[in-house]
């Protein structure tokens, strides 16, 4: 089952783990830890376990019913690259990908030493795009790691930026993704760091993604930045 997804820069979430645990600072008011745990109390039974680390065996065949090609969100409640997730099943939901080559996975993991870890037992087909999320510079070493990996495109999530990430080097990247934090306990985000990093991205000519400005009420903020909005995306 495909969920249409609201989330910018996708169309689609295909969520065959869910669950997960924190592990840095923008883990902290974490929209799906919140969100599991309103679906656990609904009763929905594929968040029985609430935000615990599931793994969804049903699922894992989703994407090949799926005929007309779209961006797959892959685990939007989740990181298949915690550590409870197994290797065999991690290679059972790249094998689905490498079979869907009509789409293309976008694949967010703030792991990815272990994403290296297992890069050798992983197919890398070119619609498979790995990301890793960077919120201040305590989190800055996770572009080496994903530098260092097999995928062919890689992108960056800073989001929530929590602080400013001047001169972060981003020779490798093909896509940069900007956005503030949203819900209740948002934290602010200065305009100045978005306008740093998408500064550098027009003079490399990398793709900048502009989320949203966030705050308790993102709807109100928005996602314009000075007079317009940025949804440049990676031609692959």
């Amino acid at each position: 089952m495909s969920t249409q997804s609201g989330i910018e820069w996708t169309e689609t979430t295909w969520n065959p783990v869910t669950g997960c645990t924190k592990i840095s600072h923008g883990c902290k008011f974490c929209y799906a830890d919140r969100m599991a745990k309103r679906l656990q109390a609904m009763g929905v039974d594929k968040y029985r376990n609430g935000f615990s680390v599931t793994m969804h065996p049903s699922t894992l065949k989703d994407p090949l019913k799926w005929r007309k090609p779209r961006l797959v969100f892959v685990n939007s409640m989740s990181d298949l690259f915690h550590e409870e997730v197994s290797l065999s099943f991690i290679k059972a939901v790249f094998e689905t990908m490498n079979q869907a080559s009509h789409h293309t996975f976008q694949v967010l993991t703030k792991r990815p030493n272990r994403v290296l870890d297992l890069n050798q037992h992983l197919t890398w087909s070119p619609n498979i795009w790995l990301g890793t999320s960077i919120e201040s510079q305590r989190w800055q070493f996770r572009l080496e790691e994903l530098r260092a990996t097999g995928a062919q495109t890689k992108f960056l999530s800073l989001e929530p930026l929590l602080g400013p990430l001047s001169g972060i080097p981003l020779n490798g990247i093909d896509w940069v993704i900007v956005g503030g934090e949203s819900g209740p306990g948002a934290r602010p985000m200065e305009p100045d760091w978005v306008r740093e990093i998408r500064d550098d991205c027009l003079q490399k000519d990398i793709p900048f993604f502009f989320k949203q400005w966030g705050g308790v009420f993102k709807k109100r903020t928005g996602r314009v930045l000075d007079g317009r909005t940025w949804d440049q995306m990676p031609v692959c």
